[in-house]
């Protein structure tokens, strides 16, 4: 097949309204897999890895700006995880360290598994996607962006460039059960996002719907009960905050956890995200 491998941002826009049927390819830690098992068999490949820009991070006010092909491996490092604590945890639980070299947000987002590590966090964070082609560039909410398991909303001749995310004033917790420690696609993820600033809690579900999801009665009804002065939440409160995040999940059975036990991971990972925050 054909690699095309420019090294400018406006190139590759060219190439992708030139060739919209081929496969983008930034880490290709999930698109090789598909070519490997021929999932796919693309005419050709846009290979992103040498577009620098796309591996630019600003970090500017109260927002952080990450290109799309920022890896794993520096999310997981300071300054993230003093900027977006969250999103690092969640990095360091993507793969091996080989994979987090390679693999990059963008790719998570791009791939849209409602497995992927860094969504619900994402979706915790309210993250604006930054999409650009040779016509323009575009911001869309994350909601809008993911339409469906591995679907997402990205025109034919368009590339995700960057991801907006805010930098917040509070605690912050990841946590992930799989059938292992390490290495592991998630049976059910959870995010939470604190901000003192406007003492709210947001949470993000991942692999327990066709999508990553909010829990909106969970974080209102914590909204209401975090002792924000004292900094933390009574353990009734807690529990129902975990039993309200397990009722928003839409899970499904399949090969790797039933669709009870997701929810009741879900729950169990969402109460003790809010004590780590707000410990009693």
């Amino acid at each position: 097949m054909t690699v095309l491998a420019p090294e400018a941002l406006a190139d590759a826009l060219e190439a992708r309204a030139d060739h919209p049927a081929w496969m983008v390819v930034a880490g290709g830690t999930d698109a090789m897999v598909e070519v490997n098992f021929g999932h796919r068999r693309p005419e050709g490949l846009l290979a992103l890895r040498r577009v620098a820009a796309l591996r630019e991070w600003q970090h500017e006010g109260a927002e952080l700006r990450l290109g799309a092909g920022v890896t794993f491996a520096t999310l997981e490092r300071e300054p993230f995880t003093t900027l977006v604590p969250a999103l690092a945890q969640a990095a360091r639980t993507v793969g091996s360290p080989q994979i987090r070299n390679a693999a990059t947000i963008g790719g998570n987002l791009v791939t849209g598994s409602p497995a992927g590590d860094s969504l619900p966090v994402l979706a915790a964070l309210d993250a604006q996607l930054e999409l650009a082609s040779v016509r323009g560039t575009r911001r869309l909410a994350l909601a809008d962006f993911l339409v469906g398991p591995k679907r997402n909303a990205l025109a034919a001749d368009e590339l995700l460039t960057a991801v907006l995310v805010p930098v917040l004033d509070g605690p912050q917790e990841f946590l992930k059960v799989g059938t292992r420690n390490a290495m592991v696609i998630a049976v059910a993820n959870v995010a939470l996002v604190t901000d003192r600033s406007t003492r709210t809690v947001r949470g993000g579900l991942g692999s327990v719907g066709p999508t990553a999801l909010r829990a909106p009665d969970a974080e209102a009804f914590a909204n209401s009960n975090v002792d924000w002065s004292a900094g933390s939440v009574e353990p009734a409160a807690a529990q129902e905050v975990g039993r309200l995040v397990g009722a928003a999940a839409r899970a499904i059975d399949d090969h790797r956890a039933t669709a009870e036990y997701r929810r009741r991971a879900g729950e169990v990972c969402a109460r003790r995200a809010i004590h780590r925050a707000f410990p009693t």
